[in-house]
């Protein structure tokens, strides 16, 4: 080729840039994370989740645990829950609650909140508090009732009060 006749440039592909995401995807994974009670509500700061977790017996632990990683994992809309995740109605509305039976048909019960609007975080797979209760009964008013005031404890703050 004759040096004055090169041949043309090709134009350079650059990156497309996105603009960032400012709220997590519904597809996410979310993180499991346990509400710790704020100082200024509760001094000595319990995590009242962690808490229940640790006097279930360990079988009843161990499934509690596994299908929280699992529900994170899915995340939580696409889990298939099998009777142990199960989204909550009425009063609830808004509360995910995991079920399990331990020995002697007692029934546990670990309740959630799922959080998009964390701040500086993804998505959170909330661990709130637990009840149990023995066969063919039910869980009085009250226990729901704290369900929710923690539930609005955890919400007013945002950073949010986790561990």
């Amino acid at each position: 080729m004759a040096p004055d006749k090169r041949p043309p440039r090709r134009a350079r592909s650059r990156p497309v840039s996105r603009p960032a995401r400012s709220r997590p995807g519904r597809d996410d994974p979310y993180q499991v994370v346990y509400f710790r009670r704020h100082a200024e509500d509760d001094r000595a700061q319990p995590i009242p989740g962690r808490e229940f977790l640790r006097a279930c017996p360990p079988k009843v632990r161990a499934t509690m645990v596994a299908v929280v990683t699992q529900v994170a994992a899915s995340p939580p809309h696409r889990f298939a829950g099998g009777g142990y995740w199960e989204a909550m109605h009425g009063e609830m509305a808004g509360y995910f609650e995991i079920r399990v039976d331990g020995p002697g048909r007692h029934h546990y019960r670990l309740f959630c909140l799922l959080d998009t609007e964390a701040a500086g975080l993804g998505p959170l797979l909330v661990i709130l508090t637990g009840a149990d209760k023995p066969f063919r009964t039910t869980l009085p008013a009250s226990v729901y009732d704290d369900v929710r005031a923690l539930g609005r404890e955890y919400l007013k703050r945002n950073p949010r009060s986790i561990a």
